[in-house]
This record gives structure tokens, C-alpha cells and sequence, in this order.
């Protein structure tokens, strides 16, 4: 995979990979050689953050076989204290605490909306969703069970999921350590550190809602010049292709002001593994299967999806059924593959690259903003 923004002599190659990032709602496809550094991955995903400030659902997912990277590029390198704040410039952090320092640097910029931070943390592990965030353990060695619904409104959510107000990055990536602390793993003969889990950190801000235009003046007011007028074309781009952003919902009687709510969902996905490579017995190899049954049922959504089919197999899966919102819904969509050059995983790699061209031959609907749903309060557990 790549590194982080070091100087050129001092660059550091990634944990064996490539990282190949495509983008189904977009025409641009980028490949990351091994000795790219993890700014320069970053560097696409921070304009998505832009978007999430102006409403629009995002979701930030990386795939690709167990060992090629993954979760070096959406946390960084390993480690027993997780990744840590405020990032070096030199730093190797990956993409979920670059994007919580970006986040809360662009709230900063324009106070004026009124944001408000929550986090949720889950794992699906063997096909079961954990709340990596339930404090209704004693001494937790693994997240409270939990079981995902569609809500009135149609959204998925997770029922009785907990979440946690944050006011900085932080006190988000506190609680993210917190969570990977929870996270399945068992060492395999690929990778000693091998998750058996898909993570899901879902970022979830609420503001008070602005026009187009004051939107357009924030934009400009928080981001450099050349990542300003790359937004404004990326916008023109989609704007042509036939996207929308309807405007928020009114204010209620009571007289408080219009709100938009948006999510952010960071989704490092447990690698595909070949078992007889990977050399796993007992309960590893329950976890190794659940594991591929799940990233095939994902291949198999975005299959139907491409394809137009009138049913779409979300149900096949939780994981599935967990992302139904942003993997066919209104979300704006950015898959990470993370590949191994090595001959010895080719098989693995041919894989990973159709899932690549599954994900970018769905043709799915202009993203739009979404209202805040006054039924998600009433399902959040109290703090």
C-alpha cells in the first residue's frame, strides 16, 4: 500500500500492496503504487468530507484480500495505542484519523451551523453485528450483540446502537481505539494481526442547514485554493451527470431553525482469504468462511446493482444489509482495493480487481441530502 507524506529519500514502502481507489460515482479511477504516501490517498477522500458538511452521505469503504493493507490505509500502522493525535507532518496515520482532524478543522472554520458530532461504532463478526460502543459490560472482551432493522424512513440502522457526542478528533479517534481494542482477531500465516471483523465507525453530523451559496462561501472559507476550485468542478461534473441536492427540510412550528443531518461511514472491510494459504483451523476457519461468504454477498449487491435486477439481495448478509444505504442508496461512494503484487495471492488479486469493476459499473442515483429523522433519537441509547 503506500506511506504517508515523508520527504522523498525518507519514504517508506507500504505493507505490500497497491491500493487502487475507484470512484463509482464519479469517471476517475487512481492507482497508488507502493511508495505513494498516505496524504496522497487522503488527498481524494478529503473533498467527500466537504460534502458531508453539506449534507450529503458519505461512505469511505476499503476491500481487498487479508494482508494486502487495508486497515494500514483507513488507521495507519499498527499499533497496541491505536493511531494518535495531532497528526505529523511525516506521520503514517491512515485515512479515519486524517479524516477526524479534517473534519473538526472545516467545523472550525464556519462555527456559525451549529454542529453536532456523533459516533457509533460496530464490527460484523461471523455474520453478527457488536456494538464496539455498549456500555452495558462489565468487562467487555467482545461489543454487545445487536440486530439491524429499517427504520420508518427507510434508512438501516442498528437497533439500540450506542453512540457518543465528540467535540474533537480526538476524542473521536479515543473512542475508535477504544473499539479497535473490541475487534476480533487471530494471527494466520499471511498476517500475525489478521481482523475478523468488517469495522464500521459511522460519523454522523447534524447543522443547521445553509443555501447552495453559503455553502459555496464555507468551501471557500476552509479549503486551499486548489482543493476549492476541484470541488467547485467536481460538482460542475456531477451536476451535468444529472446530480441533485434537494433542499433541506423546513423548520418545525416551534420555530427552530432547518437542520441537516448527514453520515459518514469509514468501513475497513476483513480481507478475502484463501484457506489453504492462510493455513486457519478450528474457529478461525468459521471466522475465514463467514468472512467470504460476506464479501461475496457484497460482490453480489453490487452485481445486481450493475445489472438493473429487480431484487437486490441486501438480506443475503448483515453486512450488506448494514451498508443497503450507502451501497444502492444516496450515498456518495469511494471503494479502496487494496491489492498484493505478489504472484503467490494472483488468485486473490484477479478477485479483488472484479470487485473493483462490479463496484464501478453500478450506475447508481445522484446523491441527495437527507433530513435528520426524529426516530433515530428515539432509538439511541442515553448516555
Amino acid at each position: 500500500m503506500k506511506t504517508s507524506g515523508q520527504l522523498p529519500h525518507e519514504k517508506q514502502d507500504r505493507p505490500g500492496s497497491e491500493a487502487v481507489l475507484a470512484f463509482p460515482d464519479e469517471t476517475d479511477l487512481r492507482v497508488y503504487g507502493p511508495a505513494e504516501s498516505q496524504s496522497a490517498v487522503f488527498g481524494d477522500v478529503c473533498p467527500l468530507l466537504t460534502s458531508l458538511l453539506d449534507g450529503y452521505n458519505v461512505c469511505v469503504m476499503a476491500y481487498g484480500q487479508t494482508g494486502s493493507g487495508k486497515s494500514y490505509t483507513m488507521l495507519g500502522p499498527h499499533s497496541d495505542d491505536g493511531p494518535v493525535l495531532p497528526l505529523d507532518p511525516q506521520s503514517d496515520l491512515g485515512i479515519i484519523p486524517r479524516a477526524a482532524e479534517e473534519l473538526f478543522r472545516l467545523i472550525s472554520e464556519n462555527p456559525s451551523r451549529s454542529p453536532k458530532v456523533e459516533v457509533s461504532i460496530v464490527e460484523v463478526y461471523n455474520n453478527d453485528i457488536f456494538d464496539l460502543l455498549a456500555k452495558d459490560t462489565v468487562a467487555a472482551v467482545s461489543g454487545v450483540k445487536r440486530e439491524v432493522m429499517t427504520a420508518k424512513d427507510g434508512r438501516t440502522e442498528v437497533a439500540l446502537l450506542a453512540s457518543e457526542a465528540v467535540g474533537s478528533a480526538s476524542k473521536l479517534m479515543e473512542l475508535v481505539r477504544g473499539g479497535l481494542q473490541l475487534r476480533a482477531k487471530h494471527p494466520t500465516l499471511v498476517h500475525a494481526d489478521s481482523s475478523r471483523s468488517h469495522l464500521i465507525i459511522t460519523v454522523t453530523l447534524t447543522t443547521a442547514a445553509c443555501s447552495d451559496s453559503t455553502a459555496d462561501q464555507a468551501c471557500s472559507a476552509t479549503l486551499p485554493r486548489e482543493q476549492t476550485e476541484a470541488g467547485r468542478a467536481g460538482r460542475s461534473r456531477r451536476t451535468s451527470q444529472g446530480a441533485s441536492a434537494p433542499q433541506p427540510v423546513p423548520g418545525d412550528p416551534a420555530g427552530r431553525a432547518e437542520q441537516v443531518q448527514a453520515r459518514l461511514q469509514l468501513v475497513d472491510l476483513a480481507g478475502s482469504e484463501c484457506i489453504g494459504v492462510s493455513g486457519v483451523t478450528g474457529s478461525a476457519l468459521r471466522e475465514t468462511a463467514c468472512i467470504n461468504r460476506s464479501l461475496a454477498a457484497l460482490a453480489d449487491v453490487l452485481g445486481a446493482l450493475s445489472e438493473h435486477r429487480s431484487h437486490i439481495p441486501y438480506r443475503n448478509s448483515r453486512l450488506t444489509h448494514l451498508l443497503q444505504d450507502c451501497l444502492g442508496g444516496d450515498a456518495k461512494l469511494l471503494v479502496i482495493l487494496c491489492i498484493s503484487p505478489s504472484q503467490r495471492h494472483l488468485a486473490q488479486t484477479l478477485q479483488g480487481l472484479g470487485f473493483g469493476i462490479r463496484a464501478r459499473q453500478v450506475q447508481r442515483g445522484p446523491a441527495r441530502k437527507r433530513p435528520p429523522s426524529s426516530q433515530m433519537e428515539g432509538k439511541r441509547r442515553p448516555d
